[in-house]
């Protein structure tokens, strides 16, 4: 499973170091996935290997370092998630509403989703195994995976998304094979229901959809309501945590963006890296001091073939900007 060298107790430090720290991107892939948070599954990341540094004289090789790793990596993300209630998007707490201000209501930020940059991610060289990235770290199939049990949860992802065998899963899980099968039987059940897929196909970046992604970018900057109907889906939908108010249907987006949300006409749409192996810009609208432009979203966009499917707005820009490096203000010329 590793072919990297068994560490032991007379490995160097900075060869120790450098050994762990090859891990870090794929470990960072499972926590999120597990914890919905990219500022937990960092945490939880460094506690891993803060654990396995100091576990060191433990481990003796009696399993491969990358099995090692999982297991604390685990036991890490299953003592975070005990006794918290799961994270979730807007659609998954009620139906759509009204677009109009007074359904506008802010919920914490530990009941949501929220984004992270694929630059955190581990890059897959191999076009299929990065396809399977791409799907299971979007966030529709990351907040399905929240409604699993946490023990569910890791079963699926180790099984399904890092391909492991369900032996290897039972032995880093303490289950047998027959409650890890049963489990994941459960799991895919769940997520059956929920519409989505470890193996739903991601598409594929290709002109078309980098044409339309550039249209949308003048659409929006130029506020053209006759451009942006023709790029956005009829059943489209928006979010924009923290607010649970969600729309579906472009009819409501539109009212909404030219009703209460008409603020951010004359926006600026800056590209940053991907997140959740999506499209995401960084969002400035005017700035009410009359000097440049402020942060106001990270937006993530669903592609379909020749118009959009989703937005999200995620409008955490204090947390959120500094982890996409976007920068905290836009002058005027910009």
């Amino acid at each position: 499973m590793n072919g990297m060298p068994t560490p032991s107790r007379t490995t160097a430090p900075a060869e120790l170091e450098r050994e762990l720290e090859q891990h870090r991107a794929a470990l960072t892939g499972y926590c999120y996935r597990m914890l919905g948070s990219p500022f937990e599954a960092e945490d939880a990341v460094q506690e891993t290997l803060l654990r396995a540094w100091k576990g060191l004289e433990r481990f003796e090789g009696r399993a491969a370092l990358r099995s090692w790793l999982y297991r604390i990596a685990t036991n890490v993300c299953l003592d975070m998630l005990d006794g918290r209630n799961h994270r979730a998007r807007p659609m998954d707490l009620g139906a759509a509403r009204e677009p109009v201000e007074s359904n506008l209501n802010t919920l914490p930020e530990a009941t949501w989703i929220q984004p992270i940059p694929d630059s955190l991610l581990a890059a897959e060289s191999d076009p299929a195994e990065l396809a399977v990235t791409r799907e299971t770290i979007r966030l529709a199939f990351v907040a399905a995976l929240q409604h699993l049990p946490p023990r569910q949860r890791a079963a699926l992802i180790l099984c399904e998304v890092l391909r492991w065998k369900a032996k290897e899963v039972a032995e880093l899980l303490d289950m047998s094979v027959a409650s890890v099968n049963s489990a994941l039987q459960r799991a895919r059940a769940t997520l059956q229901s929920s519409g989505v897929s470890a193996y739903d196909p991601a598409p594929p970046m290709d002109a078309a959809r980098r044409e339309l992604v550039a249209r949308y970018v003048r659409a929006f900057e130029s506020y053209d309501l006759s451009a942006l109907t023709s790029l956005i889906q009829e059943d489209a939908r928006q979010s924009m945590p923290p607010f649970d108010l969600w729309l579906s249907g472009r009819e409501d987006i539109l009212a909404w963006w030219f009703g209460p949300g008409i603020g951010c006409r004359g926006s600026r749409l800056l590209p940053t890296v991907g997140a959740n192996g999506r499209v995401a810009f960084g969002q400035y609208k005017p700035s009410e001091s009359g000097s440049g432009r402020d942060p106001w979203s990270l937006l993530v966009l669903e592609l379909g073939t020749d118009q959009i499917e989703e937005f999200t707005f995620f409008l955490d820009t204090q947390a959120l900007f500094p982890l996409f490096g976007l920068p905290p203000h836009l002058d005027a010329e910009s």
